[in-house]
């Protein structure tokens, strides 16, 4: 736009140009303007986090958390750390729901140092923190969570709606899944969320879903992770979001994406489909779980459902993919390894 506008600005015409040479100009301007409107140009951010030399990556990966050290919040955030330097990570994961019960107030919001920075003090934990929003943090001042002066008091913290994170063989595609929901404006109860920057609602939506699709068709990462909030597939107290199922997850069964990372569920869970062969990984053990809520899944499918808090760790080649979950107290619930070679696991 800006080099269109000075092109402009640096004509000038003769006082008897040909009228129609101006209206040529006008026209070819006006469409270079359409072409570069904000309707047909990608919005999501993009973001480069450099690997380890050897190209390796690896990283944790929380939900569900905020809750000023309670339910053994502190303690998951003591075995991140200790998971963490073990493994080296590069960075941390939030799906979601980062400051209960509802959001912040504001950018000055005591609970931000109270649930963020004085939670996960490890040294190992002192890397950049890549965030999503999760329902519970619409329901406080979304700006205030999304505002840069929150990375001027823990440069740790990122956190915006949308956008993209790539890395040498690994490029991340993180997606605001809470406007997908339809209770959350049909049926809010007594909550009152935070929509400033979404609505008109359809056009968000819709603009949000082509900018997913387009960025993962131009992706040539070896490996494509989304994260979202909300779980596709969830043998969990919510279960399916059938929104995602309609709306994202043929996105991501068409561009062969291979995990689809998510909290909102206080669980942990792992479960492959069958028909994409997706990965499908809930952290939300970060702090409160639900003990006992489950929903029958096929045994086929679902290789692992942890009613406790924890949290999960990849590391990733060019070749293979391990992953592995964790209790509250560090120990290994479950362990998996993709091989994207013969695009089989163990």
């Amino acid at each position: 736009m800006r080099i269109i506008y000075q092109t402009m600005a640096s004509l000038s015409f003769e006082r008897n140009s040909n009228n129609k040479t101006v209206a040529l100009f006008f026209f070819i301007f006006t469409v270079t303007l359409s072409l570069c409107s904000p309707s047909s140009v990608a919005k999501l951010q993009h973001f480069h986090h450099r690997a380890k030399a050897d190209g390796t990556l690896s990283f944790l990966v929380v939900g569900d958390w905020g809750r000023q050290g309670l339910y053994n919040q502190s303690e998951v955030a003591l075995q991140m750390g200790i998971v963490g330097e073990k493994l080296d990570i590069d960075f941390v994961i939030s799906t979601g729901d980062n400051f209960y019960d509802d959001g912040l107030v504001g950018v000055d919001d005591p609970a931000f140092h109270k649930s963020f920075s004085n939670i996960y003090t490890a040294p190992s934990l002192q890397k950049q923190w890549y965030n999503v929003l999760g329902n519970h943090d619409y329901r406080g001042n979304v700006l205030a969570q999304l505002s840069p002066i929150l990375r001027k008091k823990d440069s740790r913290f990122l956190c915006l709606r949308s956008f993209i994170l790539t890395t040498k063989i690994v490029e991340f595609f993180f997606v605001d899944t809470t406007p997908f929901v339809d209770d959350y404006f049909t049926n809010p109860e007594d909550h009152t969320y935070d929509w400033r920057g979404v609505l008109p609602r359809q056009s968000y939506l819709s603009n949000l879903l082509k900018d997913v699709d387009s960025a993962l068709k131009r992706s040539t990462a070896k490996w494509k992770i989304v994260v979202g909030h909300h779980a596709i597939k969830s043998a969990g107290h919510h279960g399916n979001t059938q929104e995602l199922e309609s709306q994202l997850l043929p996105i991501l069964e068409e561009n062969n994406v291979d995990f689809y990372l998510n909290g909102h569920d206080h669980c942990l869970e792992h479960i492959i489909d069958a028909k994409s062969q997706i990965q499908f990984l809930t952290s939300g053990g970060g702090s409160k779980a639900w003990i006992g809520d489950i929903k029958w899944w096929n045994p086929g499918e679902l290789k692992l459902y942890y009613d406790g808090q924890g949290f999960v760790s990849l590391e990733i080649t060019k070749k293979v993919a391990s992953f592995s979950y964790y209790d509250v107290f560090g120990n290994v619930l479950h362990k998996w390894t993709l091989s994207k070679e013969s695009d089989s696991s163990v």
